[in-house]
């Protein structure tokens, strides 16, 4: 990459994922189009700038190394839930949808849907850029994020499991004719968090922004707004799919009186729902 700025390639790919998921979601009537990248896109931003140092920079590789992890792990479980099939479009869309005009819709779509989460996801992998403009020694403090970072990914790889196996004993008990209780995943990790899949893929970005920070020596750094664009997109996506939870669920809100929404804490009083893995 001799002679051409990381950023420039950067912004030529982020050009191309917003015509492409826009156009995409014109020829199908569907609006994941991002959803499907979402795992993909930054894992090549961040290669991008660690390439950029002629894979010579530790910190960078390891970042880099770390958002791979990171892109599988996301990668898959998006997949397994059907994701990349037709037809595997975000629900949420779909209830949107129909509390919109079709014209205000497509507006949403292309601004917020293609060109805001597109262009968040650029910003979250920024730190690289921090990293790669501020080339100071590895030091111990990667090394403690990087075993944060794992921990994280293992959090998040576990709530996952736990919201999948679920799904799945919920799947088996309508086929066999039975009505499943509880209706929405209360025990494991959820019995700490309503959200803990949500507070770990946060809390995965804002490591790699601190990656950016040390290398730069400093917290004081502008490419904070992409895990704080990223908060804030998660704080208004956990409101919305609240809403339609309590909206078929009404036990749903005894669970928030007791459970933290998105960062897991002792769960309040109050009698917890049977849990499922006695219903199986």
């Amino acid at each position: 990459m001799t002679g051409v700025e990381p950023i420039a390639i950067c912004l030529v790919v982020l050009a191309a994922a917003c015509l492409l998921t826009w156009v995409l979601s014109l020829i199908t009537g569907e609006h994941s189009w991002v959803d499907r990248i979402w795992s993909v896109v930054p894992v090549v931003y961040v290669w991008v700038f660690a390439g950029a140092a002629g894979l010579g920079d530790a910190r960078l590789d390891l970042v880099a190394a770390l958002v791979t992890l990171w892109g599988a792990r996301l990668t898959f479980n998006f997949a397994r839930k059907g994701g990349y099939r037709p037809g595997g479009e975000d629900y949420r869309w779909e209830v949107l949808r129909g509390r919109m005009r079709p014209a205000a819709f497509q507006v949403f779509n292309l601004l917020f849907i293609v060109i805001y989460q597109n262009v968040l996801l650029l910003l979250i992998a920024l730190p690289a850029w921090t990293a790669y403009l501020h080339r100071s020694p590895f030091g111990p403090l990667d090394v403690v994020l990087a075993i944060v970072f794992l921990a994280l990914l293992l959090g998040e790889t576990v709530a996952d499991q736990q919201q999948w196996r679920f799904q799945q004993w919920k799947k088996r008990e309508a086929a066999a004719g039975r009505v499943p209780s509880p209706r929405f995943l209360q025990s494991g990790l959820f019995r700490y968090s309503r959200h803990p899949n949500f507070f770990f893929e946060q809390a995965q970005w804002w490591v790699v922004f601190l990656f950016g920070c040390v290398a730069a020596g400093s917290l004081l750094q502008w490419t904070v707004i992409g895990p704080l664009l990223l908060t804030g997109l998660f704080v208004g996506s956990t409101v919305f799919t609240e809403s339609i939870s309590r909206s078929r669920y009404p036990e749903y809100a005894a669970y928030q009186a007791r459970t933290s929404p998105v960062v897991p804490w002792f769960p309040g009083r109050g009698k917890d729902a049977r849990m499922w893995s006695e219903s199986r």
